[in-house]
């Protein structure tokens, strides 16, 4: 008779084990399996959460640890709300999260639309646009860099073919205007394919029969892109919307190749500002208000905007 390894194991499990292991429900077993899992996350991200929260309250400045730490109420998170350049960082998080989300919904959800029409050369046009957002954000932060170059750069090149002007006449990174265009250019360039995927997804979900059902009807396409189409690929745009707000709201490592925050604070997104505060300044009790207000933003938003996207799934 062959015994295999599993049948070894339960031989040499003692009597009163085998007992309370056979006596397990499903659900205990299911419960010993996970448990270490859910441990693990917990350390990992509840404890720091707790400990933010708890230094927030506090002058604690991790370069002194031998100072004495004070416990300062909510000093640091008045200091932070009533500071004019918080909210001048704010705003510019502000512009590059809803113009970038704009324009990759916009241009995702077209690619989507003329993707899902089969036609000869699909899959190579499908993986060719989604190539960009294979790259690294450094990668893609000092390419874009090389093309902004006012003298060498591809991109002044292009907009003066169109324009007529002359391509060292302005530099996107340098300008105070433009520079917040510039990352907004770049980040639309590297992510709309992924919420192009998403809406491929949602169009590829519609069923042909709903769709030929309105043609019995005599609907026109318009009326079945604005009845059919634009409804049931709604929840796939708002999820969308939900994963690129979340992530552009902590958009940290494809500013800083580009602009580094500049010219001035006019690119300076609020993850720039947090890592300035933390690691430069040193102000940890700060820098720590300022994680968690943060925190409770992107927190609340999102819960609000699941509540809308589980109201839209259900209709």
């Amino acid at each position: 008779m062959i015994h295999t390894p599993m049948d070894k194991i339960a031989e040499a499990t003692p009597e009163p084990m085998a007992r309370k292991v056979r006596g397990l429900s499903d659900r205990a077993i299911a419960w010993i399996f996970v448990a270490p899992s859910i441990f693990l996350l917990l350390a990992v991200n509840i404890f720091p959460l707790i400990w933010t929260i708890r230094l927030s309250f506090t002058n604690y400045r991790v370069n002194r640890p031998n100072r004495d730490i004070d416990f300062v109420g909510l000093r640091n998170y008045e200091r932070i709300l009533t500071d004019s350049d918080t909210w001048m960082t704010m705003q510019a998080t502000a512009h590059f999260l809803i113009w970038t989300i704009v324009l990759q919904v916009l241009i995702g959800f077209a690619l989507a639309y003329l993707l899902n029409m089969k036609f000869k050369g699909n899959d190579m046009w499908t993986t060719i646009i989604v190539f960009p957002m294979m790259l690294s954000p450094a990668v893609v932060g000092n390419f874009w860099t090389f093309l902004y170059q006012p003298q060498i750069g591809l991109f002044n090149y292009v907009v003066t073919f169109f324009t007529g002007g002359d391509p060292s006449s302005f530099s996107m990174i340098g300008d105070v205007q433009l520079a917040p265009w510039a990352i907004v250019i770049v980040d639309t360039w590297m992510w709309t394919p992924f919420v192009m995927l998403i809406c491929l997804a949602g169009l590829r979900s519609i069923p042909d029969s709903i769709y030929e059902a309105a043609e019995c009807d005599r609907a026109s396409k318009w009326r079945q892109f604005w009845t059919i189409t634009i409804p049931m690929a709604l929840p796939f745009l708002m999820l969308a919307v939900l994963f690129r707000g979340i992530e552009n709201f902590k958009m940290f490592d494809l500013v800083v190749q580009l602009t580094g925050g500049g010219p001035g604070n006019t690119t300076t997104l609020t993850s720039i500002d947090l890592k300035r505060e933390a690691f430069e300044k040193w102000r940890t009790g700060y820098s720590s208000a300022y994680a968690v207000i943060l925190f409770v933003t992107v927190f609340g938003l999102a819960s609000i905007y699941v509540k809308a996207l589980n109201k839209v799934k259900e209709r």
